[in-house]
């Protein structure tokens, strides 16, 4: 069949007019916008691991980062499920409650951030005051307990403690919520009898001169993969390319905060967000500071032992299978290319 030449003019019009298109869709193609939990820093970087120029990229190219405050895990389960967030700041204590309970059966652990009580390296703390009543774990029945959030990794960890102990919640003792940076007050003004005492807020020397360390997280739960970032399957699918260049620049730039060539810069970074005076933050990123993996890759065995641990507590109704909610493809090939 013969096509007349207008006809042919015509149809390669169309072709120019959608290769154009094509083109113009590719160069304005907006960044892929990621949403990220972080609680504290600099336990957590999340909103100051790219103030160090150079080290980010792929950031305004690909993906654009929303910080985002998560006061604790249960927050920001309740966060992702209202689709509020994309990627969440989660310890152990959240996978079961996520997946059995809110139904999310496509969430998936994609990357670490630190370990609490690894060989060597800092835990967080329970404290007590100093010239307080309490002496020992049984001496809390009948006492108030300030966490930062029920729910929370830090709240479970400390039940799980006392329920060895003896001691059950609701029945032997009160919670209370109260911000990390309020600890000091609730503990020293004595409107709570136990504390959560986390960096940077304990080596205040008034809260460390004030209180008492009644036990360790690592001595409740033993070490702990205590903080990772998970995503929904959804999400990872549709923004796969993204996240991958997002989690190479996020090695890269751990990587530069943990290097103790960079030691004072990373300090400076520190100081400038927390407003904390840099001598008082000399501990960061040394032994005195939590763990943290060089590729940033989750202790998968680790987390299974704990989410475990908390269905032989009674904790929770169901454990977990981790590796099969677990997702690290992506932080496999972003490693890859810093090699």
């Amino acid at each position: 069949m013969r096509i007349s030449t207008l006809t042919r003019k015509a149809f390669c019009g169309l072709l120019a007019l959608s290769a154009i298109g094509t083109m113009t869709g590719i160069a304005t193609a907006e960044p892929v916008k990621l949403r990220v939990g972080w609680a504290v820093t600099p336990g957590q970087l999340t909103p100051i691991i790219f103030d160090q120029p150079g080290l980010a990229k792929h950031l305004g190219k690909s993906y654009t980062l929303e910080p985002i405050r998560v006061p604790g895990s249960a927050i920001a389960l309740t966060m992702l499920a209202a689709g509020d967030i994309d990627i969440v700041n989660f310890t152990f204590t959240q996978l079961s409650p996520a997946i059995h309970g809110a139904g999310m059966n496509d969430l998936r652990i994609v990357l670490d951030e630190f370990r609490d009580g690894a060989p060597g390296y800092s835990t967080n703390e329970y404290v007590v005051a100093k010239d307080g009543p309490v002496q020992k774990v049984e001496d809390l029945k009948g006492k108030v307990i300030a966490v930062p959030a029920i729910g929370t990794g830090m709240d479970v960890f400390m039940r799980a403690h006392l329920r060895r102990n003896g001691l059950i919640y609701p029945r032997d003792y009160t919670l209370i919520e109260a911000p990390m940076p309020t600890m000091k007050a609730m503990l020293l003004e004595k409107k709570a009898d136990l504390a959560v005492a986390v960096k940077p807020f304990i080596m205040d020397p008034a809260f460390r001169g004030g209180s008492r360390t009644l036990f360790t997280q690592k001595e409740a739960v033993g070490p702990t993969d205590m903080l990772f970032l998970a995503a929904r399957e959804p999400f990872i699918k549709k923004n796969r390319a993204a996240l991958v260049d997002f989690f190479e620049d996020t090695i890269r730039a751990t990587r530069w905060y943990m290097d103790p060539a960079n030691h004072e810069q990373a300090i400076a970074i520190v100081s400038k967000f927390t407003k904390i005076p840099a001598p008082a933050l000399t501990w960061a990123f040394t032994k005195e500071d939590f763990s943290r993996d060089p590729d940033l890759r989750p202790d998968l065995a680790s987390i299974q032992q704990n989410v475990d641990m908390l269905k032989d507590l009674g904790l929770i109704k169901q454990s977990v299978d981790v590796k099969a909610h677990s997702d690290l493809s992506m932080l496999e090939e972003a490693v890859a290319r810093l090699k």
